[in-house]
């Protein structure tokens, strides 16, 4: 959830816009590619929806075992691998559901890794935790996060955990995604405030993995660096396709590989 503070090149001015719901319609976009970057100027919405008034209710009994929302499928053994990058570096990200499970505010979560590596080094080392409610709705509830450089470990700074320090859990991917509808990822006051907008439900993208239609476009920012934004794909049965910069730097990851899980 941190790899874009690494990647930020440039300052780009975002206007932000805040309504009286605190939603704003952004509208789709042309469909994505391999090869084809989004727009490069986009408003995030700042408030969504809640006034800054965070409080979800969390109750161990409302959640499932498994992770089986199409769009973030979480089954054991799955395995992702995006390649890309800015700056001329060469960017390989990995992730993995791994079989352990960490009890966070009394929820039991899938514990999944995510590894960076640019130009062959290992920058970030990440375990984070999600766990999935009846309804079907993807929740995020914190991480264990290790940056490196040149082999030693320099950072945990962006590491967190659901009920502590008043830090709060957030929805990652919805049970059924609505255009316009926005989200809180995570909630840590000063610390870990990701948010994101469903912006497209039917976008087709293509990328190295293959082509892929009835796309979720997300478009994600922090009020915390305002002026960085990302878009990310995710495809049914496949989970997340696409990720890329379209305000405040520049890069882009796309899915070479993917391994279903059992």
């Amino acid at each position: 959830m941190a790899r874009a503070n690494r990647q930020v090149i440039a300052a780009v001015l975002v206007a932000l816009s805040i309504g009286s719901t605190g939603l704003a319609a952004c509208g789709g976009g042309d469909s994505a590619s391999d090869t084809t970057a989004s727009v490069a100027t986009v408003a995030p919405v700042v408030d969504p929806g809640d006034n800054g008034n965070y409080d979800p209710k969390i109750d161990p009994a409302d959640f499932v075992e498994r992770i089986d929302n199409p769009y973030i499928l979480m089954t054991p053994g799955a395995r992702w691998v995006y390649e890309g990058g800015g700056d001329g570096e060469k960017e390989v990200v990995e992730v993995v559901v791994t079989p352990e499970r960490r009890e966070v505010m009394g929820v039991s979560t899938v514990v999944v890794r995510d590894t960076v590596k640019i130009d062959g080094e290992v920058v970030e080392d990440t375990y984070d935790w999600f766990a999935q409610d009846r309804a079907g709705n993807v929740w995020y509830f914190g991480e264990d996060s290790n940056d490196y450089d040149n082999g030693k470990l320099v950072s945990t700074a962006g590491s967190w955990e659901a009920g502590v320090d008043g830090a709060l859990p957030g929805i990652v991917m919805p049970a059924t995604p609505e255009v316009g509808a926005v989200y809180r990822q995570e909630f840590h006051r000063g610390e870990a405030e990701d948010m994101f907008e469903i912006v497209r439900i039917d976008a087709e993208v293509s990328v190295p993995f293959g082509t892929f239609g009835g796309v979720v476009q997300t478009r994600d920012w922090t009020p915390l660096e305002p002026d960085v934004v990302e878009e990310k794909y995710y495809a049914a049965g496949v989970g997340k396709i696409l990720e890329e910069h379209v305000a405040g730097g520049s890069g882009r990851v796309a899915l070479v590989e993917y391994t279903p899980g059992t």
